[in-house]
Formats: structure tokens, sequence, C-alpha cells
């Protein structure tokens, strides 16, 4: 095959996978087993030393899973990368390796419910914290670093609302202050954004989302670009200093754009367990399969609905980016040159009832706490996905009241729009 870098569709199906050696089976394998034979003491030996890459536990590695991190990897343009259980999981094995007690994370103020807590709640327990600012305001991001700041975190779209950060102004800001930029690219995929190609140091994903794509499985994964100089300070000591429990190795020193991934793997993954189960990253696997043709389909309907959304009389506001009316509209052909996605928010006349009223009447539509499915789905953000915040955190986040947050399937859209129509109808007569 020829040495030329293949191209998206292509490593969808290819990356990360050659027929299995020991049998020719063309599909990825399910290896379930949970540990794998080595070929004598001194392998194991090696394994266990980094000396050799290998599997050893399924806690660790596992084929199957590692298949679809080098999938995934190969998608995202990065270095190297790892899968574990949820999406959740995959935002903190991404700061595990950076943070310590006393440190911070400076965040978008525009981020799905769960993560908002999961920042400003529960890793206090780590003895971590964040700082959450609106990241359209470069001078808020950059007054908000401080010298306990271990890294930026944003999302590529914004869950609930859309909205589209501008990737290459913040990774700027982490460049110059020499700190990693983490990038939720769940909302977008690889298909429509790469991070890395705006700077971006690390990307977190939920499988469970576009990258599956059927709602079968939780799943999560970190790619790392490998472009990150994890030595230049004295910020980073799990990977610029000796680790202890690998009898001194300095896993920057020794492994180069491949530290990451294997302190996650060696440390993290060891001692966290947040293990992604084979028999997942085989749905992962299929689904990804077809991730492209199904996100032009996502974003095509999700076109056609926002701009039906817009222009009825018992809508005031959408939020979609790919309008013309967004004030986001800009960054897509710069941010997700193949579409703006397909999760978005649309405020109705009437406030909060009409809303319940909606998402009690649609027929089509899945009322779930997910996005990303081939199924169209609705919920109410402000009293579900984000009823911890505040009023005012719902409100920075795009989470009010009288607002509900849609995500377009790949159905046809006259049929999704029909529903969205007698939906509304019943819900404001």
């Amino acid at each position: 095959m020829s040495d030329s870098p293949q191209h998206f569709d292509t490593l969808q199906i290819h990356g990360g996978a050659a027929p299995d050696p020991a049998t020719g089976a063309r599909q990825v394998p399910i290896y379930q087993s949970t540990a794998f034979v080595f070929q004598d003491a001194d392998h194991a030996a090696r394994l266990f030393n980094l000396q050799e890459v290998g599997y050893i536990y399924s806690r660790l590695t596992n084929p199957t899973v590692a298949a679809l991190a080098e999938r995934i990897t190969h998608l995202e343009g990065g270095a190297g990368g790892i899968c574990c259980s949820s999406g959740h999981a995959a935002q903190i094995m991404a700061l595990f390796p950076l943070m310590m007690p006393g440190c911070n994370v400076v965040a978008s103020t525009r981020l799905y419910g769960g993560t908002y807590t999961q920042l400003t709640q529960t890793i206090k327990r780590f003895g971590w914290s964040a700082k959450l600012v609106d990241f359209d305001d470069l001078d808020a991001v950059k007054a908000a670093i401080d010298d306990d700041t271990r890294a930026i975190f944003c999302e590529s779209i914004a869950n609930p609302g859309g909205y589209i950060t501008d990737l290459d102004a913040i990774a700027k800001v982490a460049d110059d202050a020499g700190i990693p930029l983490i990038v939720d690219n769940t909302s977008a995929s690889p298909y429509l954004c790469k991070p890395i190609d705006h700077g971006a140091t690390l990307v977190v994903h939920s499988t469970t989302k576009y990258l599956t794509g059927n709602g079968t499985v939780t799943g999560g994964a970190v790619v790392d670009s490998g472009k990150f100089n994890w030595s230049a300070s004295d910020k980073f000591p799990s990977l610029s200093q000796p680790e202890p429990a690998y009898h001194g190795l300095t896993f920057h020193e020794v492994l180069g754009p491949m530290a990451f991934t294997f302190h996650s793997i060696a440390v993290g993954l060891r001692d966290l367990g947040m293990t992604m189960n084979p028999q997942g990253a085989h749905y992962t696997l299929m689904g990804i399969e077809t991730l492209s043709l199904r996100m032009r389909k996502h974003v095509d309907n999700a076109v056609k609905v926002a701009k039906w959304l817009e222009a009825d009389d018992r809508i005031e506001s959408v939020t979609y980016a790919g309008l013309e009316s967004s004030p986001y509209y800009d960054r897509v052909a710069k941010v997700c040159p193949n579409g703006a996605g397909a999760l978005f928010t649309f405020a109705i006349k009437g406030g909060y009832e009409n809303c319940v009223k909606l998402i009690n009447s649609v027929e089509l539509f899945s009322h779930v706490a997910n996005l990303g499915d081939a199924r169209s789905l609705i919920i109410h953000s402000a009293s579900t996905t984000h009823r911890q915040l505040t009023d005012e955190q719902r409100e920075a986040a795009g989470a009010l009241p009288n607002v509900v947050r849609v995500s377009i399937g790949i159905e046809d859209a006259d049929d999704i729009i029909a529903d969205l129509d007698q939906a509304l109808t019943k819900a404001l007569a």
C-alpha cells in the first residue's frame, strides 16, 4: 500500500485493524480475556518494566480495546491514545498525570452539566480546583491562569447550545502559558473537528455518543497529540521526573511523544481502573466504520431542522451555529469545516411549562439523557443534565428554563420536522 496518508473514510474502517494473525478474522475479534499468557519469565519481566509493548491484564491493555484506541488516534491525528470506561473517566484520565493537590484547571463556562459538576465539585476531593470563565473573552482566560494552573479545558462544540470554541485562539493562550489545552471533542467527532490541528494537546471523547452512534455502550477515549514538551518546566513531575513505581523511569525522557499514553496505561489504568470492556470496544469499532456517513446526515438534517425552527413564530431563538444568524457562524468553516454538528437548543414561547408540554408530546423524538444517537433525542437541560447548577451557571451554559436541547438524528428530516410541528401545536394550544 502507498505510504501517502489515508483519507478519513478509509481510516475509520482500517485504522488500528488488520486481519487477525491467528485466525484470519477480518473484523477485530472480541478478546474476552482477563489475562494473557507470557512467553517466559523474561518476557513477563520486560512487559512489566515497560521495555516491551504487549498484553498483561485487561485492566491495563486488551487487544480489542487497543485497536479502538489506535483507530480513534488515527482519526484525531494524534501520537497515542487510550480508551476507558466513560467520557467522565476520560476527563479524569486526561487530568490525572497533570494535576497535583493545590493545582487548578481553567475551563469554559459552556460545558455539559455533568462536566461542570465534575470540575467544580468532584475534583475538589483530589485537592484540585477549576476556574470557569467565558472562553469568548480571551483576556478573562489569560487572567484566570496562575502559577498553579496545569491545563485549559473546553469543548469543541459545547453541550447543550452547540457553541463553537475558537480553538486556535485558546491554544495560543495555552501555549503562551506553557500549559496543555484539553478539548472535549464528543459533540463534533473527529469528522467535523480535529482539535489537534488547531493546537490542542489532548483530546477527550465520550465514545458513547457519535463514535458508537447507536446508543448501546458507554466508553471514553483520550488522544495525545505527542507535541507537548512535558519537560519544559517543573509543572508536570509525573511525566518529567523519575517514577518510583517503575524504578525511577522518567516517562518523557524515555518515551518521548508516547510519554502521556504510556503513563495513562501504566499508572492511570493500573491504579484508577477505569477500564473499557472489550465487547463495548467492539461495538464502538463497528460504529466508527460508518462515522462519516452518519455525520454528514446528522449535519444535513440539523441544518434543515434549525432553519425550520428559526422561521417558526412559536420559537423565540435557535442556537445552532450553522445558521447565518449565529454569532458563531464564522467559526464553522475554520473549526468545523464539515459542519456545525447536530446538537443545539431552541427557546419556546411560553417558557418552562411549554417546554415540558413539548417533551411530553413528541413521538419520533426520544426523551433521553444522551446525544449522538442515530435517533433524534430531546431533553430539557435545566431540569435534568444541568439541574445541579445555579441559575447563573445554567444561563452561562445556555441551559435556560425555556430552552430544550435536541440531538438531531439521521431519520428523514421531514419526519423530524413533522414531529416537532405537532408537538409544538400541542404545547402551545
